[in-house]
C-alpha cells in the first residue's frame, strides 16, 4: 500500500511487528512530511482569549432618537449611551427623579459585560439616582439583555429557568407556571378622560375598569420588581406589517421564555430599523412571577393585567402565561387602529395566486386556522389583522397554534414549524428522547406553539395583501340547523359578525352532552375595546367600498343535532371554501331559508346537494323546526344587549341590522 504526497507507506517487507502482524515502515522524503494536514497554531495565549475569538461582534443595534436615515455616523459609545438612556427611562419609577442604572450584558459573564456608562455621562443625563434618597436599589446596576437572538435566549432559558428543555425537534419546551391560559376576569383598563367616552363599558363588555392611581400602584410594583433583578430582557419590536401604520412596542420581562415568545410573535426589526427605533409607542412591563397586592383597590386575585391607554403602558403581575402579552397588545390595536379609521380584526387571512383575498372569522373549534391554512393559497396571517385604505395587513410576526392532539398527518405545516426557535408551552415529553407527546394533557389542554410566520412555507412576506373579496364567518353549529353555506347581505353580515356565534358541546352530570350556544361579539369579544357595533359598521363600510361578499359557513352538524346527526365532512367544507375563492359560488342559484332568511345555493361542485338544505337531512322534521326556533330564540336574546346602541346619525342602520336577524 502506498501513500499519496511526500512519503510512502509499505507493508510486509520489514519483518514481523507486534502480535505477529506485518511491520509497517514509513519512508520519509527529505523535502516534506507524509500527508501534511497540520494547521498553524491558534492565535490565542489563554483559554479566555480563545473563547473570545469564538464570537464576533454583531452590527450595531441601538435605538436612536431624532436621527434621519440608518447610516448616520455615530460612535459605538454614543449609540450605547443612547440605548441605555432609553431603557432606563422605560424602567424609571415615577416617584423617583430618575431611572435605574442600567448596563448591557449578562451579569453571569462579566467578560461579556461592556464597560459602564461614565460617571460624567450619568450626571449629564440623570442616569444615577439622586443623592437625597439613596436606596439599595439605586446602588445596584440592572443588567439589560437587549433583543437577544433565539440561540442566546435558549442558553438563558436552559441555564436559569427550571422547566426549560430542548425537545427532539429542536423547539424550546417551557412552563408558564400556575396559569396555563389567559385570566380575563383579572384584566383591567384605566377609565379616565381618554377612555371614558370611547370605550365599551358595562354589561357584556370585556373592559373592567380601574383608576389611574391603582394602575400607578401596580406599575410601581412591577417596575420595582424588575429593577430588583440582576437582569431583565428588553425586546424592541413592531406590530402591523403595513409600514404606514406600524406600532413600536417595547417588552420588558424577567424570563427568557417571555422574550423568545415575543421575539416570535411580534415583527422582528432589521439592525437598521432598530438603530432608528427611538421611543416606543407602547411598553409592556411583564412582572408575571410577582403577584399584585390583594389589598390594592380593584384587585380580586393575585393576578392583574392592567392596560393604561393614556400612558400607552401595560403591566402584568401574577401570571406567567405568555399569551397575556400577545392578546394585551391585540386589545391595544383594537383601540389605536379604529382611531385611524383602520379596522382591527380577530381573523385569519389568505390570498390566492391571482391576488384574491379572503378573511376568516370564527371562534375556537370552528376551523379558522385549518381553513385559512391552504396549500394552494398564500397565508397572510392566522389570527390578527388590520384592514386599512392600503388593504389587509397582519398585526403579528408569528403564529400561536394549539398543540393538543397535533399530528403530522392532520396539520403538517404546524408540525413542521415546531423546530429550533419555536416556543412550546406546557407540553409533555419523553424524559430520555425528549419526543413530545401532543396528546398528553397532564399540564393543561391548552398546550401551544409560538413560531415566526416564516416557518410556514406558503406565508407571504411581508404579510400584506390587497382588499378582501370574501368575508367568511365560520360557525360550528352543534344544533345542526344552519346550512353548510349561505350568502349574506351586508346587513346580515353585520348581524352575524356582531353575534359571533358557535355552539360548544359541554358535558352534563349524567353524561349526556348538550350543545351550548356561545356568542362572542365580533368573533373576539375578549379583546375588543369599542362597542361591537362600531367595528361592524366599519366592516360593512369597507365591504361595500371594495365589493366584498359575506358568507356564513357551518362546519358543525348536519342531519340532526350533536348526538343524532353527524359532523359535516371537512372535505365538503373545503370544496365550499374553494367555490367561494374561485368565485363560482357567486354564480350559483340561491333560495331563501325560513326563520333566518339565509340565501343557500342549490348546488356546489363536489358537495352532495341534499346536505345544502338542512331540513332535507333531518329525518324528524318536527324536531328540526323546534331546534331551529330554539336557536333563533338564542340569537334574539343575545342580540338584545346591542339594540340600545344606535349606529350612525339615525336609527336606519340599527333597524336594518335587526331586520337581518331571525324572524319568527
Amino acid at each position: 500500500m502506498a501513500a499519496n504526497g511526500n512519503g510512502r507507506v509499505s507493508i510486509g517487507n520489514g519483518g514481523t511487528g507486534r502480535n505477529g502482524l506485518p511491520k509497517i515502515q514509513t519512508e520519509k522524503r527529505a523535502n516534506g512530511i507524509c500527508i501534511d494536514d497540520s494547521t498553524p497554531p491558534v492565535n490565542a495565549q489563554t483559554i479566555d482569549e480563545l473563547h473570545s475569538l469564538q464570537k464576533k461582534k454583531s452590527a450595531p443595534t441601538t435605538p436612536l432618537k431624532g436621527i434621519q436615515g440608518p447610516f448616520v455616523a455615530l460612535s459605538e459609545e454614543e449609540r450605547h449611551k443612547q440605548q441605555l438612556q432609553s431603557i432606563s427611562a422605560s424602567l424609571a419609577s415615577l416617584t423617583r427623579e430618575t431611572g435605574p442604572k442600567v448596563v448591557k450584558g449578562d451579569p453571569a459573564r462579566p467578560s461579556e459585560t461592556p464597560r459602564l456608562v461614565s460617571q460624567h455621562h450619568q450626571q449629564q443625563h440623570h442616569l444615577i439616582s439622586p443623592t437625597i434618597s439613596v436606596s439599595d436599589s439605586s446602588l445596584k446596576f440592572t443588567h439589560v439583555l437587549y433583543n437577544l437572538s433565539p440561540a442566546e435566549l435558549y442558553e438563558q432559558a436552559i441555564q436559569y429557568e427550571k422547566g426549560s428543555f430542548i425537545t427532539s425537534s429542536g423547539a424550546l419546551a417551557t412552563l408558564s407556571g400556575a396559569k396555563t391560559g389567559r385570566s380575563p376576569k383579572d384584566k383591567r383598563v384605566v377609565r379616565d378622560e381618554t377612555t371614558e367616552d370611547d370605550l365599551w363599558w358595562g354589561k357584556g363588555s370585556p373592559n373592567i375598569e380601574m383608576d389611574e392611581h391603582t394602575f400607578m400602584v401596580n406599575r410601581e410594583r412591577a417596575v420595582d420588581y424588575l429593577n430588583s433583578l440582576d437582569k431583565v430582557f428588553v425586546n424592541d419590536q413592531f406590530l402591523n406589517w403595513d409600514p404606514e401604520h406600524r406600532i413600536k412596542v417595547r417588552i420588558v420581562s424577567a424570563r427568557a421564555y417571555h422574550s423568545l415568545f415575543m421575539h416570535n410573535m411580534c415583527i422582528r426589526p432589521t439592525p437598521e430599523e432598530l438603530e432608528n427605533f427611538g421611543t416606543p409607542d407602547f411598553t409592556i412591563y411583564n412582572a408575571g412571577q410577582f403577584p399584585c397586592n390583594r389589598y390594592t383597590h380593584y384587585m380580586t386575585s393575585s393576578t392583574s393585567i392592567d392596560l393604561n391607554l393614556g400612558r400607552r403602558e401595560m403591566v402584568i403581575l401574577g401570571t406567567q402565561y405568555a399569551g397575556e402579552m400577545k392578546k394585551g397588545l391585540f386589545s391595544v390595536m383594537h383601540y389605536l387602529m379604529p382611531k385611524r379609521q383602520i379596522l382591527s380584526l380577530h381573523s385569519g387571512c389568505n390570498m390566492g395566486k391571482d391576488g384574491d383575498v379572503a378573511l376568516f372569522f370564527g371562534l375556537s373549534g370552528t376551523g379558522k386556522t385549518t381553513l385559512s391554512t391552504d396549500h394552494n393559497r398564500y397565508l397572510i396571517g392566522d389570527d390578527e389583522h388590520c384592514w386599512s385604505d392600503n388593504g389587509v395587513s397582519n398585526i403579528e410576526g408569528g403564529c400561536y397554534a394549539k398543540c393538543i392532539d397535533l399530528s403530522r398527518e392532520k396539520e403538517p405545516d404546524i408540525w413542521n414549524a415546531i423546530k429550533f426557535g419555536t416556543v412550546l408551552e406546557n407540553v409533555v415529553f419523553d424524559e430520555h428522547t425528549r419526543e413530545v407527546d401532543f396528546s398528553d394533557k397532564s399540564v393543561t389542554e391548552n398546550t401551544r406553539a409560538a413560531y415566526p410566520i416564516e416557518y410556514i412555507p406558503n406565508a407571504k412576506i411581508p404579510c400584506v395583501a390587497t382588499h378582501p373579496k370574501n368575508v367568511i364567518l365560520l360557525a360550528c353549529d352543534a344544533f345542526g340547523v344552519l346550512p353548510p353555506v349561505s350568502k349574506l347581505s351586508l346587513a346580515q353580515t353585520m348581524y352575524h359578525f356582531i353575534s359571533g356565534y358557535t355552539a360548544l358541546v359541554a358535558g352534563t352530570e349524567d353524561g349526556i352532552k348538550e350543545p351550548t350556544a356561545t356568542f362572542s361579539a365580533c368573533f373576539g369579544a375578549a379583546f375588543i375595546m369599542l362597542h361591537p357595533t362600531k367595528y361592524a359598521a366599519m366592516l360593512a363600510a369597507k365591504m361595500q367600498q371594495h365589493g366584498a361578499t359575506g358568507w356564513l359557513v357551518n362546519t358543525g352538524w348536519s342531519g340532526g343535532r350533536y348526538g343524532s346527526g353527524s359532523r359535516i365532512k371537512l372535505a365538503y367544507t373545503r370544496k365550499i371554501i374553494d367555490a367561494i375563492h374561485s368565485g363560482s359560488l357567486l354564480e350559483a342559484n340561491f333560495k331563501k331559508t325560513e326563520v333566518f332568511g339565509l340565501e343557500i345555493p342549490t348546488e356546489v361542485e363536489g358537495v352532495p346537494s341534499e346536505i345544502l338544505e338542512p331540513m332535507n337531512t333531518w329525518a324528524d322534521k318536527k324536531a328540526y323546526k323546534e331546534t331551529l326556533l330554539k336557536l333563533a330564540g338564542l340569537f334574539k336574546n343575545n342580540f338584545e344587549g346591542f339594540v340600545a346602541h344606535k349606529i350612525g346619525k339615525d336609527d336606519k342602520l340599527t333597524d336594518e341590522i335587526l331586520a337581518a336577524g331571525p324572524i319568527f
